[in-house]
């Protein structure tokens, strides 16, 4: 991003010099925190291969290496393969936010040899003289050396709910931001001792904490845990007892035993779902600050829309000045607009609709030789007391009161050219909500109605005479005129609303702008309840009271940037998972309390900083990829968690059954390879990445066991009755293959039928991939080095064919238990 630069405004400080800047440099005084979107290379792959059942499977590894066949450790092989995939994917998806960072990285503008440029936030040295306007975030701590009308809201630092108003020589704190006016502080913390540093660090670390999907994975992965030392204990114990004579032959089936035991991909295919999912995310210009904001907004049914920046694009035009007062003419109240407008360095949307209308303070003609750009130009000075204003007009402000989301309007006093008195123009002027600077009732407000049911937005241009630091000073302001602006839809914003009803998302719009505005805007893009806005400042102040008109209406007007977090918080109490969107300052607190936070990336640098997904491509339009990768994540993982812990279930089971029976165990550690690769680690990996338009639920532990239990205990005795029935059947040399394969034939039976229940609903590639693992196992049979290779041998007809039917039977079974939970719970996955 190329830096802009200008120059500072005559009598301001110049800011350090170019040498000064290099000598603190040199001495290390540079603003060097680490900000970070991802994790570094070394932590991926220690988290990736320093894993507890990493090492459980390591050793295990080990002892085939030292007891043989090499077959028999072919679970190390899958195990390796799968951990370089994971390191490979999260490489791709820290290289995919790396970039995205870089981009929507805040770039603070400093003033250096009397010259304001935008530079990087790692580029602050100390005694940096930082600029600050409204949505600005301190980065560093600090002192005011220039203030104008400068409120600062420290509520995420402080909890502090009030902006305060700061002057020259109050502390700035990083971590706060502008609500309204500017001014400039110089860098007195910079790097690891600013008050936020470690706060903004942690916060911009690519995590995997406070999820619910990893927190359930790892509550099954503890009770796995549990389960697993006592049977793998006993599994020891026994097949060195029972097979006494050949002590090679009770390690290779104790390992058989112990390996099923692990879910050792479910964590991998975690992270790689998340991973894959940042990845495409990337893709479309969506940086994830937090990777737990992909599943929560999965979790989403309420999603907060700002209609500024959201429903709408950012710019506006105008369209009618309507005089009400005979004492002013359109050429002078088009100079008083563009005085206005002049006095504000950084104008919010309204108020630039208005400067391009009337860029010079005259009646809006653009002959004069001076164009907006131009205006822009002389407003970059920030200074806003005593400025040359108007062109060649030589308007002059003597004060000014910055616009405000709480006040809903902003002001200045205009003194006329040459001091000439008297002069209307000459006075105090207000510009804002037509409903807050006139008293409910007043009749001009009668004929904006009409203006607002069109879906326009109405300014007030007021003239008062009390000063502008009177508490009271929209009092008795009296209307002067009215300035209709038009705003531009956002093109995709109807097809985005439309999607989230279909997925039973409720959409709510609260803005400060007024609600039949709003309605009318909402109405537009076909938002179902956009008919009836409500007007926030009659919501009841009661929580749970607020909760239930909230969820009664769709579109809210003039909301305040509390009563917006207010409305979150009311919306959660209700149980409700509450996403919002937006990109002005107005925003940010909500932005921090909601569930999600969604911010613009032309948005304030506190919208971006305080949101876990920044949409950098401004298109509203993306939000249902995003919502769509984390029910993929979820949904999906959900599936295969079920997958992997019937493989737990049925080998504890085994197990407990083995050492109580004193026999040895069914399988070798490669027949169990065969069954898992098969029947779990392929089809997983595909069903992972599938398509998932289901909405998250909670209480996932709860729904992955409810069916895992039950189908596991199926398998491991079908399986277990079938092996003991071989085992009366079969005599002489090579029984225990015989009993071993019949054993193998009846436990991929079953977890095929388990796969063929989780890939439910069906459609052609998933029947495809059911299939094919069936083939793959009947080319195993079929393939006679490769049945020798897993040491599968069926003998005569009797016994497989028993398998067969038992297998028939268990699957009938696990059909009647899916359809009862099914029944009694929410719907299976």
């Amino acid at each position: 991003m190329a830096a802009t630069a200008r120059e500072a405004a005559p009598g301001t400080h110049p800011g350090l010099t170019a040498a000064e800047v290099a000598a603190r440099v040199a001495r290390g005084e540079v603003n060097d925190v680490p900000v970070r979107s991802s994790r570094s290379l070394a932590e991926i792959i220690r988290a990736n291969v320093l894993t507890r059942f990493n090492a459980i499977i390591g050793a295990l590894f080990l002892i085939i290496l030292v007891v043989g066949p090499i077959q028999d450790g072919l679970f190390g092989f899958v195990i390796v393969a799968n951990t370089a995939i994971g390191i490979v994917q999260e490489l791709r998806a820290k290289k995919t936010l790396d970039s995205l960072a870089v981009i929507g990285e805040a770039r603070p503008t400093v003033r250096r040899d009397g010259v304001a440029t935008e530079v990087p936030t790692a580029a602050i040295v100390l005694g940096d003289l930082v600029e600050l306007g409204p949505g600005d975030k301190a980065v560093v701590d600090g002192r005011v050396v220039e203030a104008d009308g400068l409120e600062i809201d420290e509520s995420l630092l402080t909890g502090e709910a009030d902006p305060v108003l700061k002057q020259p020589g109050d502390p700035v704190m990083s971590g706060s931001f502008v609500v309204a006016g500017g001014g400039a502080f110089t860098a007195t913390k910079v790097g690891r001792e600013a008050y936020a540093a470690q706060l903004a660090e942690e916060a911009s670390r690519f995590t995997l904490v406070h999820s619910e999907l990893r927190s359930g994975i790892n509550r099954i992965l503890k009770y796995v845990t549990w389960l697993m030392v006592p049977a793998a204990t006993g599994l020891v114990i026994s097949q060195l007892i029972v097979e006494e004579d050949d002590w090679r032959e009770a390690v290779r089936r104790m390992v058989g035993g112990i390996v099923p035991m692990v879910p050792e991909g479910l964590v991998l295919l975690t992270s790689m779902a998340f991973a894959i999912g940042v990845i495409r995310l990337g893709r479309k210009r969506c940086l994830v600050q937090e990777l737990p904001a992909i599943e929560g907004l999965a979790r989403v049914d309420v999603v907060c829309l700002d209609k500024t920046g959201t429903l709408t694009e950012g710019g506006m035009d105008v369209t009618e000045l309507r005089p009400l007062d005979d004492e002013l003419r359109d050429e002078q109240l088009g100079q008083v607009l563009g005085a206005l407008g002049s006095s504000d360095p950084r104008p919010n949307a309204s108020l630039q609709a208005i400067i391009d209308a009337y860029p010079d303070g005259n009646d809006g003609a653009h002959d004069d030789g001076h164009d907006a750009g131009g205006r822009d130009d002389e407003r970059d000075d920030g200074r806003r007391d005593d400025a040359h204003l108007g062109g060649h007009e030589g308007w002059r402000s003597t004060g000014t009161l910055p616009f405000s989301s709480a006040r809903k309007y902003s002001g200045a006093t205009l003194r006329a050219p040459g001091g000439r008195q008297p002069d209307p123009r000459s006075a105090t002027w207000l510009l804002g909500a037509p409903d807050v600077l006139l008293p409910e009732g007043d009749p001009v407000l009668a004929g904006i109605e009409e203006l607002n049911a069109q879906g326009l937005r109405v300014l007030l241009l007021a003239r008062t005479e009390r000063s502008l630091d009177d508490p009271r000073v929209a009092d008795d302001a009296r209307a002067v005129a009215l300035v209709v602006l038009e705003q531009r839809l956002r093109p995709d914003a109807s097809d985005t609303l439309r999607y989230f009803a279909d997925q039973d998302v409720a959409a709510k719009v609260i803005s400060g702008d007024n609600a039949v505005s709003v309605g009318a805007v909402a109405g537009k893009l076909g938002l179902p309840g956009a008919d009836r806005p409500v007007d926030a400042r009659r919501l009841p102040a009661e929580r749970d009271a607020m909760a239930t008109a909230l969820e009664g209406a769709a579109v809210f007007g003039r909301v305040t940037p509390q009563q917006k977090r207010d409305m979150v918080g009311a919306l959660q109490s209700h149980g409700h998972h509450v996403a919002m969107t937006g990109d002005g300052v107005n925003d940010v607190l909500a932005l921090k309390d909601a569930d999600i936070g969604v911010a613009m990336g032309t948005g304030s640098e506190a919208t971006r900083a305080v949101a876990q997904i920044v949409l950098l491509n401004n298109s509203f339009a993306t939000l249902p990829s995003v919502v769509a990768e984390g029910r993929r994540v979820i949904g999906n993982i959900e599936r295969v968690a079920n997958l992997f812990l019937v493989k737990t279930v049925y080998s504890v089971l085994l197990a407990l059954l083995v050492v109580c029976s004193q026999v040895p165990y069914p399988f070798l550690p490669r027949h169990l390879t065969l069954l898992s690769t098969l029947t779990i680690g392929v089809p997983a990996f595909f069903l992972a990445l599938a398509p998932n338009k289901e909405r998250a639920r909670p209480r996932f532990v709860r729904r992955v066991t409810r069916y895992s239990v039950p189908a596991g205990l199926i398998a491991g005795l079908a399986t277990y009755a079938v092996y003991l029935t071989a085992r009366g059947h079969y005599r002489g040399e090579g029984a225990l293959d015989a009993e071993t394969s019949a054993a193998t034939l009846t436990l991929f039976l079953i977890s095929m039928w388990v796969l063929a229940i989780i890939a439910r609903p069906y459609t052609w590639w998933r029947v495809g991939l059911v299939l094919s693992m069936a083939l793959g196992f009947a080319a195993v049979l079929a393939t006679p080095w490769l049945r020798d290779v897993f040491a599968l041998r069926l003998v005569g007809t009797e016994m497989p064919w028993t398998a067969v039917g038992v297998a028939a039977a268990a699957a009938a079974l696990l059909e009647v238990v899916w359809r009862w939970i099914a029944a009694w719970d929410d719907p299976a996955p």
